[in-house]
């Protein structure tokens, strides 16, 4: 929880739009932390989602990606947090007519990359708060979980103080459909639920599905924990 003795909190939240963003600009507002939801500018739902921050107390932030503006925004509104739950999939790349890696490489780490440059150079964000997922390696299989890696190391790299969340799969209602998701979500789900009750406790822990609201609580609570600053939070890490 944030000091009450302190100046009030501003947090802003990249990806306010998304299945985790959405719960975190709500988990935030309830900690009474003044909270910043960034909107894409040529979002087609920009009156709605401001109508529905506007409700919770928040305001909207629709600056462009663009590094001078970022660092303009951030240090005009006075920025102490900053969470970055940034992502896009493939579905959304080939519709815009993409290579998967390449809106990967757009999104995913450039954008990161270029929000936590911004978080430095303002030199007033005391963490950066960056949402990646389970099994991010350089060596990973998937190109996806490779470029999480990518992002990481930019945020590591860019003097900020930082927070890593690795959690596994994330199951919700979703502006886009994943029925795949879902699928794997709840078999996965359910072969852990049988490995905890035989004893495997630590790999359900592990691995078994995110609820975002959850998840979204658990990353507010990272924000403004001092132990948290430089480390990379597991899945497990990331319950209760």
């Amino acid at each position: 929880m944030p000091d009450p003795a302190a100046p009030q909190p501003v947090a802003f939240v990249a990806g306010a739009t998304g299945l985790v963003g959405r719960h975190l600009v709500e988990a935030l507002a309830r900690r009474s932390v003044a909270v910043v939801a960034h909107v894409r500018p040529d979002s087609a739902r920009l009156s709605q989602w401001t109508q529905r921050f506007d409700a919770l107390g928040a305001t909207v932030d629709a600056t462009p990606w663009q590094l001078a503006d970022v660092t303009a925004s951030l240090a005009r509104q006075r920025v102490t947090h900053v969470f970055c739950c940034i992502g896009t999939t493939a579905a959304r790349a080939k519709q815009a007519g993409h290579a998967a890696l390449a809106e990967y490489e757009a999104v995913d780490f450039g954008l990161a990359r270029l929000l936590a440059g911004a978080c430095a150079a303002t030199g007033g964000v005391e963490r950066f708060v960056y949402l990646s997922s389970i099994g991010a390696s350089p060596d990973a299989r998937g190109a996806y979980l490779q470029v999480r890696w990518k992002a990481e190391q930019a945020v590591r790299k860019a003097g900020v103080a930082f927070t890593i969340a690795r959690p596994s799969f994330i199951v919700g209602e979703r502006d886009d459909s994943r029925p795949g998701e879902k699928v794997g979500a709840a078999i996965a789900d359910a072969g852990l639920d049988l490995l905890g009750a035989l004893g495997g406790v630590g790999l359900r822990a592990r691995f078994h599905s995110h609820d975002p609201a959850s998840l979204a609580e658990a990353l507010a609570r990272l924000a403004f924990d001092r132990a948290a600053t430089g480390r990379t939070v597991e899945a497990a890490g990331l319950r209760g």
